[in-house]
Formats: structure tokens, sequence, C-alpha cells
């Protein structure tokens, strides 16, 4: 069953983006040969005028081929025939389809469930952060120069930021009032081993701290560990209650771990590491909205998905992300089925709320990644297009389909390294 959902909303967003290329191509004057959902061998066809529809046999995917698309040609109906502007705009409507159906899908969620505002919920009275008069009801819309619209936008910055020993500079509404507040945050030395738990039953690592004994090890993210100076760890609650047992310090650990599906052993030493504490707690939960809010908060919603693909890609780029940490078709499917499953006990709205709100999150994600300038994919066309409209003249169209040819080999290859990582971390 949560296969079938995964397999349903992924297509639903390809088939939808491949749309927007379909309706603008139309409505530009160019022939569409093909309109498709799906990859790989045709199961049902049929032809209606200029365009022949097509469901193939890989539900992960879809395509609208143009005529003339990828050939130096200006024959009447053909891609490159039609105005420049008509060009671009056939191009670019697939992301922005993607944006377009991300704001609708967030619409119904904060009609349903709400919104969640950025809201300071408590501050201990002995903290920095309430001595620099931060209050209870803040809104928070600054942190550490970075802009909050939601909650999501504050949970996203500390997830992806180590808070260091630093003032903290914040903005907040105030009874109706702009405030800054500034303050240096307590701390506290603790011992660590230095790695992220994946949300798994088995002690899965996510990720690695740089710098951090675990990472220096030689372990990588998808390995499960298994035992710490021989004491089994058979779930995230046996590793709980071990640390609470044994607090980590100076003294050096055994541990094993699988890779692969292969036992290995190492030693390390916890290294000190100073824990910044934020010095308050902020609101993660929804609140209904006015109608107009409504449609604010959807657009803002669809605004922190973009915002955090993009962050989350300049991470990337930066190294500090790894590329085992990116997912393909198996994984979103993997994260669709575990956010069905998670979410069944809770009732049907939720559920619902639970699957459109990762829709949201896909149909975001792939406008973003469908506008990169990598060569094969919708941002690497505009490229080329943009180009021309400069130098009012196209740039030679068979080197520009060889580059598009080279970029899809890349990808395709780039995508089954992924799907590798994909399917280890499901093992």
């Amino acid at each position: 069953m949560k296969i079938l959902i995964a397999v349903i909303i992924f297509s639903v967003l390809v088939l939808f983006h491949e749309f927007g290329h379909f309706l603008l191509a139309k409505k530009n004057g160019i022939v569409v040969q093909q309109f498709s959902l799906g990859m790989g061998p045709t199961l049902l066809s049929t032809q209606k005028g200029d365009t022949r529809y097509c469901l193939k046999l890989l539900p992960l995917g879809g395509s609208c081929m143009m005529l003339g698309e990828d050939e130096d040609s200006e024959t009447p109906g053909s891609f490159n025939s039609a105005p420049i502007w008509g060009r671009i705009a056939a191009v670019a409507a697939g992301p922005i389809f993607n944006f377009i159906m991300a704001f609708v899908l967030s619409v119904l969620i904060v009609a349903m469930m709400g919104y969640v505002p950025s809201r300071v919920l408590e501050v201990p009275k002995d903290s920095p952060a309430y001595a620099a008069g931060l209050r209870e009801g803040d809104q928070i819309t600054k942190f550490q120069g970075y802009s909050i619209d939601i909650g999501q936008d504050l949970n996203t910055w500390l997830a992806l930021n180590e808070l260091e020993d630093a003032p903290i500079e914040m903005t907040v509404k105030q009874n109706g009032e702009k405030r800054q507040i500034s303050y240096r945050p307590k701390t506290q030395e603790k011992y660590l081993m230095g790695f992220n738990r994946a949300d798994t039953e088995k002690l899965e690592v996510l990720s690695l701290i740089k710098g951090m004994p675990l990472e220096e090890s030689g372990i990588q993210p998808g390995d499960v560990i298994t035992e710490i100076d021989g004491i089994e760890i058979a779930n995230q609650k046996d590793y709980e209650l071990y640390i609470q047992e044994h607090p980590l310090g100076k003294e050096s650990l055994d541990i094993t771990y699988e890779h692969n599906g292969k036992q290995n052993k190492i030693t390390i030493t916890p290294a000190s590491y100073t824990q910044v504490t934020l010095g308050f707690s902020y609101n993660l939960g929804r609140e209904k909205a006015t109608p107009w809010g409504v449609l604010k908060y959807a657009a803002l919603e669809v605004k922190y998905w973009i915002r955090t693909t993009v962050v989350s890609l300049g991470k990337l780029f930066s190294g500090q992300f790894g590329i085992q940490d990116l997912s393909g078709p198996v994984g979103v499917v993997d994260v669709i089925g575990d956010t069905y499953e998670a979410a069944k006990p809770e009732g049907g709205v939720i559920v619902w709320a639970s699957l459109l709100n990762i829709a949201v999150l896909l149909s975001a994600n792939l406008g973003v990644m469908n506008l990169l300038p990598i060569p094969a994919l919708d941002g690497g066309r505009l490229v080329f297009l943009i180009l021309e409209l400069i130098r009012r003249k196209p740039i030679n169209r068979q080197a520009e389909a060889m580059i598009h040819m080279a970029g899809f080999v890349l990808l395709m290859a780039l995508m089954f390294v992924v799907m590798y990582h994909d399917i280890v971390r499901m093992l």
C-alpha cells in the first residue's frame, strides 16, 4: 500500500511538471510529438492530433517530447521555429508548474491544519536570552541574519547550522514593535562520538560531525552501530540507556558496526565538545489561519521549502553534505512509505496532511532541481536560450545537443549512485 501511495504521489508531480511544458508548448505553436507518464517500454498509447499519449512501464518519470527540440531544424511547428520568448516559456513552465502545485497543496494543508507561527514559547528567567529582553510570546522575524517567516524556518536553520560560543543576534516583534535582541548563550562541555542518528529503530548513522572521532574512524552514514564496549545496541532505546549508565568521557570505546552487511570493529576516544544552549523554546505547533492568512502562509510554506532546498544544495556544493546524503526515487518512495506508516495511527486527517506535506516538499524540490543550470535539465536549456537572447543568434545547435546528451549520461550515472546509497540505507 505505501509503495502504491508513493508511486501515485511521485507520478502526479512529474505529470504536472510535464503538463506545464505541454501546455506552454501548445500555446506557442510547438508540436508535442509525445506526452508520456513513466519511462521505459510503452504499455499503452493513443494518438490525438499531432501528439501520442503514452503510459510506460516504470512510473517514476515522464516526458514531453517537442518536435525538433534537440535538432538543428526550424520547420513549422518545431521547437526552434517558435519565438525565443515562447521557447523560454515552454521550458520554464515545468518548474513553474511544480511551484504552482506546491502552493495549491500548501493551501490545503494550511486550511486543514493551520500554520506554524515563529513564536517564543518559554524563556527561563535565569537565561541570558531573558536578561537581553526576550519574552514569551515574542514573534521571531530574524535569527543570526536569517529571515524567519514561520517556525519551520528557525527549526531548519538550527538543524543545518551549529550554534557557536558567540553572540546570538535576533529580531523579534514584541508588543507590536520590532526589537533587537543580542546575548551570549550558555555553554556546556560534553564528550561526543560525533554522529547524528537516523530516524530508524536501529542505531543508524545519519550524518557525521566533521573533525569528530567517528568521522575520522572511517565509519559512513548508513552504517549501523551494533555494540559499544561489548554491550549490544539493538535499537535507539538501548543506546539511550547505555549513555545514561555510561556517560561518555575521556576513556576509549570499542565500537562494532555493520557496513554493507559486514561487521567491523574500531576503537575511538570521545572528543570534548562545547554544547551551546539556545536559551529559549519556540513553537512548532500549528494554529488556525484566517482566509487571507491561508493564502499568505501557504505562500510562505512554499518559500520555506524552496529556500531549504537551495540552502541544502549550497551545503552540498560546499562539501558540508556528501553525495551519500542525496536521495533518489528509491529513497523518496521509502520516505513516503515511512511517513504514511508513522501517520496512520493518528487518523485519516493526519495521514492526508503528512502526505500532502511530503508532496509540497517534493514538488518544490523538483522545481528547484530542474532550474539548476545543468545540461539536460530545464535550467541547462534555459541557459542556452538566454545566451541566444543576449547574442540574438543561437549557439551551435548540434554542439548544444551533444552537451545535453553528455549531461543526461552524467545525470543517469549520478542517479544510479544515489540509488545505490538509497538501497544500502534501506537494508
